[in-house]
């Protein structure tokens, strides 16, 4: 009987060794494939529709943007969207950074990828537009 019940128990032993070496593989390759880097799918420049007004696409979406916290003067709106266009060919690729929406239009600082500039911050440098804010936009 006694040996029996050491047969029995030393296959529990084993068994209990062979899983946890089994969980102690698969926990190293989950975290091998989670150090992996990804690449990020970020969104694309369509189109620059006027001074303040970008056409977004993120490979199965379009979003129409505004930059947020800038308004443009009238005078400049022309030289405005000419420095868009220059800052943003077509499929460029540009990090979002929602600030809010207003009448279904999204607000956001666009940033091209591999700038740290976002384009409002641009336009104002450039003395084409001016900082709105201070007020409420959302």
């Amino acid at each position: 009987m006694s040996t029996v019940i050491a047969l029995i128990v030393g296959e529990r032993c084993e068994e209990n060794v062979v899983r946890r070496k089994l969980q102690a593989v698969c926990i190293g390759l989950l975290l091998t494939l989670l150090m992996i880097p990804i690449p990020a799918w970020a969104a694309e420049v369509l189109q620059v529709q006027t001074s303040s007004l970008l056409q977004i696409g993120d490979h199965n979406r379009t979003y129409t943007v505004r930059l947020a916290c800038l308004e443009v003067p009238p005078p400049k709106e022309v030289e405005a969207m000419a420095w868009l266009k220059s800052e943003l060919p077509r499929r460029r690729r540009v990090n979002l950074r929602p600030e809010g929406t207003l009448d279904g239009v999204l607000l956001a600082k666009v940033t091209p990828l591999g700038r740290d500039q976002d384009l409002g911050a641009g336009l104002i440098a450039a003395g084409l537009a001016r900082s709105e804010c201070d007020s409420p936009q959302a």
